[in-house]
């Protein structure tokens, strides 16, 4: 988000990002207690992304792991169903610092959610008096509305070929803070799935990233685990926030693992 004055809004999550300092976020999707966020929290993380998009999981449950997050001093995330405009001010009433909004195409759609993010007058956020971050203490709209918007973070998700197109009108809107690829969904979509160093992906993560830097905005890269296309990726204009994975495939790994050191000979438990 950009004040009113033309300077870039602070925060610290955003701060840390601009300031080029690596920032760890863990995805959760099969999750349901708080005892993943004291996880995260534990080895490192500073921030969460809370999966809508590809789980059942309940606001109610994203609710407690986002407040749980908030009283550790980590960053929250929420990625919101597709198309989900009325998930997110509850999500960010309980509790949300940020809403990841998926495949966005449109300038327009950018713009809508962008403005269920704030209050008036830059957006539409229905009003309250109390939330997590406040300690539930009523507080006056004076107060709170600024705070809030502040603390907000919009991203939102480019995942096809039209939505890169539209990079720079997006990136342009004052109520969005960062873009975001998702490589997965965008390497389907242009035909070449799970080439992630592809030629055309680069091209397309290097349009974004000039989108961004042209509006002071920041990128995101994510579904790219092969360590050597990662490292490319600062040359593009992709910020040091990584997703280091999601707790289903981290279980997967670390039970296989496990499995290994009791059926192969030699192998440490």
């Amino acid at each position: 988000m950009v004040e009113p004055n033309g300077a870039t809004r602070s925060n610290p999550f955003l701060d840390r990002l601009r300031a080029g300092e690596p920032t760890l976020v863990l995805g959760i999707r099969s999750s349901r207690t708080a005892d993943v966020v004291r996880v995260a929290h534990a080895t490192g993380h500073h921030g969460l992304m809370i999966d809508l998009e590809h789980s059942t999981m309940p606001l109610d449950v994203a609710a407690v792991l986002c407040g749980t997050a908030g009283d550790l001093g980590m960053t929250p995330f929420v990625r919101i169903p597709e198309r989900d405009y009325g998930a997110i001010g509850r999500l960010l009433d309980c509790g949300a610092h940020g809403i990841v909004a998926p495949r966005v195409e449109e300038v327009a759609d950018a713009e809508l959610i962008s403005r269920a993010c704030r209050f008036p007058p830059h957006g539409q956020r229905s009003q309250l008096s109390m939330v997590p971050q406040y300690g539930m203490r009523p507080t006056p709209a004076s107060e709170l509305n600024p705070a809030l918007d502040a603390a907000t973070i919009v991203q939102i998700l480019l995942e096809t070929p039209k939505g890169i197109g539209n990079a720079d009108g997006i990136a342009a809107l004052d109520g969005v803070d960062m873009l975001a690829i998702g490589c997965n969904d965008l390497t389907a979509e242009l035909g070449i799935p799970g080439q992630y160093g592809h030629s055309a992906v680069r091209e397309a993560i290097a349009a974004a990233g000039e989108a961004c830097k042209r509006h002071g905005k920041l990128l995101m890269v994510g579904g790219i685990s092969d360590r050597s296309v990662v490292d490319s990726l600062p040359a593009l204009g992709v910020s040091p926030v990584h997703l280091t994975g999601f707790d289903t495939d981290l279980l997967f790994s670390a039970a296989k693992a496990r499995a290994a050191a009791f059926i192969e000979p030699g192998v440490q438990r």
